[in-house]
């Protein structure tokens, strides 16, 4: 093997080798590892704090719209319900009765337009024409 690719090899091995063994240290601050953690610990716990009490609040705010809201819902049901006893106390206090259905009606209205028409047609052209049509 030759020397050079040799020799950078070990160069290089021997520059990155220090390289690994070093430990990362916080240039900012000189308080120990433990004593940051510690701080830092207690900011997120003060944090999460802050972030329930803000949650209930919000789910209180939501409460109350939804309570505000089926009230709403509620008063116009109510409404309603009351408008719909009354007409069934109207039609319950009706003396007549209805005779036909809505569908029964119907059907009687196109029978009477059906011989209404029949009527028409028989008076427009002439009963004597047509008997004396047959006849020939």
């Amino acid at each position: 093997m030759r020397k050079g690719p040799l020799c950078l090899m070990l160069l290089t091995l021997s520059i990155m080798a220090p390289a690994h063994g070093e430990e990362t240290t916080e240039s900012g601050s000189s308080t120990p590892l433990s004593l940051s953690a510690g701080s830092q610990i207690t900011e997120l716990q003060q944090r999460l704090k802050a972030s329930e009490q803000q949650r209930e609040e919000l789910n209180k705010q939501l409460q109350n719209a939804d309570n505000t809201r089926e009230s709403a819902q509620l008063a116009r049901l109510r409404q309603e319900n009351q408008r719909l006893k009354l007409q069934l106390k109207e039609a319950q206090a009706s003396p007549l009765p209805r005779l036909l259905t809505d569908q029964q009606q119907w059907f009687v209205t196109g029978a009477g337009v059906a011989l209404l028409a029949l009527l028409c047609g028989i008076f427009a052209s002439g009963a004597s024409r047509k008997r004396r049509q047959w006849l020939n």
